[in-house]
């Protein structure tokens, strides 16, 4: 008479017996020397999870499970070295009671600074322009709640055959004086770039080109003018000529 063995996948012996056990995981019989305890990642570092399993069912612990710890901090060094930054950006200090301070630096503000380069010339010839390197693609859309890369509309663009050009729109166009702007696809050239502004009304502002323009109105269908935002030296609330220093 046939029966079914009910020692399943574990062994027995006479010489070597050993204690059957079944798999938490799967249900099927194994020795209990064959089975081992899942552990997994909580935390830091592995926990046993309290389950006999057999070699088929053990699960690898999951490293992702595992809690990224940050280590500490260096310590300090003592007595640092460290650059002088403001003695670098500035060629003269003028000491005033009540500067202004920068209020991401903490640096004070002196009323008579300006920038030089190794040769001791001046950096830039006039703290207006439009930079070289900036490409209008490349405004970035919003820096922290505000938003850039806004069409300004311009309903007229007008040249007075100085160096200041007019720019009128079609709605308010809630900028403030030193607002920064991208101007491109105007009739003249040498009226596009970036330019920090000079409010003159809710609808219109100003700004300083490089050299006087013909006087006329330079927008067409191709012009795109929108708010930007582009970094300024140490010292500037305008685009420089050159643009920031590197």
């Amino acid at each position: 008479m046939a029966y079914a063995s009910t020692s399943g996948r574990a062994r027995t012996s006479s010489k070597n017996p050993q204690a059957f056990a079944i798999c938490d995981r799967c249900g099927f019989t194994y020795n209990h020397v064959q089975l081992k305890w899942q552990f997994d990642y909580a935390g830091a570092g592995l926990i046993n999870k309290r389950i006999l399993v057999c070699d088929p069912c053990y699960d690898t612990p999951q490293a992702q499970l595992r809690s990224i710890v940050i280590p500490s901090d260096p310590i300090p060094i003592q007595n640092p070295r460290v650059p002088d930054y403001y003695a670098a950006e500035t060629s003269t200090l003028v000491v005033s009671q009540g500067a202004q301070t920068d209020p991401t630096t903490g640096i004070p503000i002196y009323p008579s600074v300006s920038l030089i380069t190794e040769d001791g010339q001046t950096s830039t010839t006039q703290p207006i322009g439009a930079p070289t390197g900036l490409d209008p693609n490349a405004v970035q859309p919003q820096f922290l709640s505000t938003a850039y890369k806004v069409n300004l509309n311009p309903t007229s663009v007008l040249a007075n055959g100085t160096s200041t050009v007019t720019v009128n729109c079609s709605a308010a166009h809630g900028l403030s004086t030193n607002a920064q702007v991208s101007i491109e696809g105007l009739s003249n050239n040498a009226a596009n770039g970036f330019y920090s502004i000079t409010v003159t009304t809710g609808v219109a502002f100003t700004y300083q080109t490089n050299s006087a323009i013909p006087s006329g109105n330079l927008l067409q269908g191709s012009t795109l003018i929108v708010t930007a935002l582009v970094g300024l030296p140490y010292g500037y609330t305008q685009i420089p000529l050159t643009g920031p220093l590197t």
